[in-house]
């Protein structure tokens, strides 16, 4: 099954898939409304909603403690929550509706679930640690790593490609496939009204399935991406 077809914008060079500006817009206010509203009257002992933000917020530092250690995981918890956080709202989005004009354009559904959007966000993460290693080591050391040995160099510049594909694509597999199912339940709901209860049923027992796999998703992201940081600025230490 092939990806739906998004309304584009083209201004000049650049063309705009207008369905994705649309849901990382709404994605990136989700949380900033969610976030801005749980820390509000903030206290010392946290209760109700704030408890709720702080629980968020420890879990993604305890996501990569294990890699990174506590002080290195204390430098980069904001980046790791701002980027679990996203994954976890923008992987749901298209289990809520599904919106289509009568030509055929689809107008609402996970920004993950687009291959090149998910590889974008596998590049800038993969820019990001990458600059993190020349950061913290110095351009002599990070550049070191690729040409030690020698005879590696090519395998190491090979193993950055396959991480940064991996990244990307694994997310988009699993999101792109919920979202595929999710679209044949419905079709399926509509084919007669014999197979709408248990098209229903179906679709229940999958979007909470797939609710469970698209956070597990965020955790993988952020989980490997931890891992590459801790290799960039300790010199695979």
């Amino acid at each position: 099954m092939e990806e739906s077809i998004n309304p584009t914008l083209t201004l000049g060079p650049v063309t705009f898939d207008l369905t994705m500006v649309l849901v990382s817009v709404i994605t990136i206010s989700v949380i900033f409304i969610l976030v801005f509203w749980a820390s509000r009257k903030m206290q010392l002992k946290p209760t109700g909603k704030q408890n709720v933000l702080e629980y968020v917020y420890e879990m993604t530092v305890n996501f990569t403690k294990g890699n990174l250690g506590n002080e290195e995981s204390k430098r980069y918890n904001l980046f790791f929550f701002i980027a679990f956080t996203f994954l976890v709202v923008a992987n749901n989005l298209g289990l809520m509706t599904k919106i289509e004009t009568s030509d055929g354009l689809n107008l609402w559904t996970s920004p993950t679930a687009n291959m090149a959007y998910d590889l974008g966000l596998a590049t800038v993460a993969t820019v990001f640690v990458h600059i993190e290693g020349i950061r913290r080591r110095g351009f002599g050391a990070y550049l070191k790593a690729f040409v030690t040995p020698l005879a590696m160099t090519p395998m190491n510049i090979l193993e950055e490609v396959t991480n940064l594909a991996s990244l990307g694509l694994r997310l988009y597999g699993n999101i792109f496939a919920g979202e595929v199912l999710v679209g044949l339940l419905l079709k399926l709901a509509h084919s007669s009204a014999f197979a709408l209860p248990i098209a229903f049923g179906l679709n229940v027992l999958w979007t909470g399935f797939s609710v469970f796999i698209s956070c597990l998703q965020g955790y993988v992201f952020v989980m490997l991406v931890s891992m590459y940081l801790n290799k960039k600025i300790s010199g695979g230490h």
